[in-house]
Parts: structure tokens; sequence; C-alpha cells
């Protein structure tokens, strides 16, 4: 009889997540602030989560009529492997704080779905039991600050199965806390009254998520930022690990890609300058990020420097994330270059919402959408896809970004 109602009642949740967007006002009312907070953190402002948005408003379609669209293909070959959409799940830290075990739920989500789920460095499984996951062997980690850091991370790294390293170059300090305060996070969260009431007023997530893991697992602690265990996620001295990167250079890069002998994937690369630099270490693949606009207010998004880094580039994939939330999104970025796209928060929202049905279920609507859109296209194939599916209004088109100054490098 339980299990008949909880089948019942994660029906009738998925039922009311019609679209990406939907998912997120669910998390919202069902995570406590200050995680919902931590998860829905953009930089100061917001200038860059618009910039992000706002990018998708400067390209139009250009449909086909008349097209037999009866079959249409949305499998993509990256690194070897045969994925059934062009999307995959973003690197998100701490997910075990917003669903239980979230690092496994989404793992295995995106096993049953067929696309790829990247681990985060700043996650609170270890990596070990995640790598366990068909499928799972991508693992994204943040430098530790001395080379002997860095080779025993990667060490372990390779022994838990890991095959495509994906390394964050744009972290030297961490992000201005002012929102996270503002919502009652910290990193570590600290023991107070304020974060007690706000766990008590989210009832669903304390029993289910949090108080289920201490009593299976015991207090969550940063497991893979380094070689060894890290810090208790609450904690009142612990201070969380991203301090002394501010001396990193390319050499670190090159350092890492003489250590690990599989896939090197670049994350967080805005400036083509630096793209073209990666590709010179001998990266087999870049990420176009700015993290959600996470990071550092009034960048760039990544799709406007998208055509500039395909035109340097060619020779390895070039991959993006940052803000995307429709299958229209997804096609746009495929159409201007990009081999596969990348995607966070909304399936935290899902798993924190309704588990793996729900990471599923997101992954569903997403393809769903990206194959309707396809077909509206005039479209039967990805390879389809590129400028000339777009148009870009001249008012946009006199409103190029700013890059760096074009030279003749081109990538070994």
């Amino acid at each position: 009889m339980k299990g008949w109602l909880q089948q019942r009642w994660t029906r009738n949740k998925l039922a009311s997540i019609r679209n990406l967007h939907d998912v997120e006002r669910l998390a919202r009312r069902k995570l406590p602030r200050p995680i919902f907070g931590y998860i829905d953190h953009v930089a100061e402002d917001g200038r860059t989560q618009r910039a992000n948005l706002t990018a998708f408003d400067d390209y139009r379609f250009l449909p086909k009529a008349f097209v037999n669209v009866s079959q249409i293909d949305l499998q993509t070959e990256l690194y070897g492997k045969r994925y059934a959409v062009p999307f995959g799940i973003a690197p998100m830290g701490i997910s075990a704080l917003s669903a239980y075990q979230g690092d496994l739920v989404l793992a295995r989500a995106a096993a049953k779905r067929n696309l790829p789920m990247i681990m985060s460095g700043s996650s609170l499984v270890p990596m070990e039991e995640v790598a366990k996951v068909e499928g799972a062997d991508w693992f994204q980690a943040y430098l530790p600050g001395t080379p002997e850091g860095i080779e025993a991370l990667l060490e372990r790294i390779k022994r838990a199965g890991f095959k495509k390293l994906v390394v964050t170059l744009d972290y030297p300090v961490p992000p201005n806390p002012d929102n996270f305060r503002r919502s009652g996070f910290s990193s570590p969260l600290e023991p107070t009254l304020r974060l007690a009431v706000d766990g008590l007023m989210r009832p669903g997530w304390l029993c289910n998520t949090f108080l289920r893991t201490l009593l299976k697992h015991g207090m969550p602690h940063f497991e893979n930022n380094h070689a060894e265990r890290g810090a208790p996620v609450i904690s009142r001295q612990a201070a969380r690990d991203f301090s002394g990167r501010r001396h990193f250079d390319w050499d670190y890069l090159d350092l890492v890609r003489r250590l690990w002998p599989d896939t090197l994937i670049v994350k967080g690369v805005l400036n083509p300058e630096d793209a073209v630099r990666a590709r010179q270490a001998g990266v087999d693949g870049i990420i176009l990020s700015n993290h959600g606009a996470r990071q550092l207010d009034c960048t760039i998004s990544p799709l406007e420097v998208l055509p500039e880094v395909k035109r340097r580039i060619s020779d390895i994939p070039i991959m993006i994330d940052s803000g995307f939330r429709r299958g229209t999104d997804v096609i746009k970025a495929l159409a201007l270059g990009a081999d596969f796209v990348f995607i966070g928060r909304p399936f935290n929202y899902a798993a924190a919402c309704a588990g793996q049905a729900g990471v599923e279920h997101v992954a569903d609507l997403l393809q769903r959408e990206i194959e309707r859109n396809m077909a509206l296209l005039g479209l039967t194939s990805l390879f389809q896809l590129n400028h000339s599916c777009l148009y870009q209004p001249i008012e946009n088109q006199s409103q190029q970004p700013v890059v760096a100054a074009k030279t003749t490098d081109t990538a070994p």
C-alpha cells in the first residue's frame, strides 16, 4: 500500500512538471531557503544571468516548410560514445543536500536516459561510489593548490575509474558571498537557530533528505576536493578549501596534461585566446561557461563567444553551458557550432522534487522539446543544424560581443 501511494504521489508530482521552469518553482517550495539559495545563487546584481538569457533572443529561426520529418535523429557521438541526446548534466556541488544521495540520483538517471553526467568535485558522496554507476565516467575537479596535491587527486580520480577529467580554470578566488549570506547559506553551513528554523519549515526535506542522510551515512563531508576526505558540511570552524589558487597559471594545466592519461576537458573558458591556449596545452575538449552566472557579474554569455571560439578551434569538441532552459536554446547553440550542451540547475531541482524519476522526467521533457522543434524547423538530423537555420536581426549584428583581438593563431 505504501509503495502504491508513493508511486501515485510521484506521478502526480511529475504531472505538474511540464517544462524546466516548473521544477524551479516546485523546488523553491520544497527546499529550505539556504539550500535553494545555494542552487539559485547568481553573482552580485545578476547582470551575467540576464546576459545568459538575452543572448538567446539575438537569434531567431528560419524554418523550412513541407519537409518529411517522420523520423528525427537526436543521437550524438562524443568521445567515442553515442548518447541519446545532445545534452547532459552539468556538475553541481553539494547536490546531496538538496536530494538524498543526490550525486547517485543524477548518475543513475543519466545512465537510464543514456546521457552524460559530470560529477562535481564539490560533492558530498565519495567519487568511488558514483563511479560504480554504469556510464559515470566524467569528473569535474577544482585543482588543489600544490603540484603534490594535484598529482594525488588525479591519481585518486584515475583509481576510481573516471576517464574524462573536467578541470575548472576560472576559480582563483570564491565569488562574492553576499547573496549566499542573504539566503542564510554559508560553506560549511554554520549550526545556527536560523538554519534550524529553515529546516523545520520544510519537514519533507528534513526527514527524507537530511535526517535520512544522518541516520544512514552520518554527517556529510566534502568528499572529493582532495585525495583525502574534506571538512563536514556543517561546522563552526572548518573552512571549505577553495583557497590557495591565486598563483595558478598555464603551467598548471600543462602539468595536468602530463599527469592525466585519458580525456582532458577544461571548463570555465570564455575568452577565445584562452580557448586557443588550452588547445595548445593538448586538451581534448572545452566547455564554454560562466557557471550559470555564479562567479563574476557583468560577464559575457558563452553563447556570444561560441561562434568565434568555433572559428578558431574546429578539431576538438566545443561544449557549452549556462542559462539553457528550453529545447530552442539547445538547438540555437548547436546551430552556432556547439558540439554538446550541459544543463545544471533544472536537474538538481528535479532530483530535489521527485528523485531519480524527476531527473528522468525533465530529461524526457527537454528531449521532446528538441525533437518537436526540429520537426517544426523542417530538420531531421542534428547534422543539419548550422547558421542557415538562424536569422540574426540587423540591430543585433551591429552589437557584436567584445572579444580579444583576432590573431592568426590556430590550434596545433
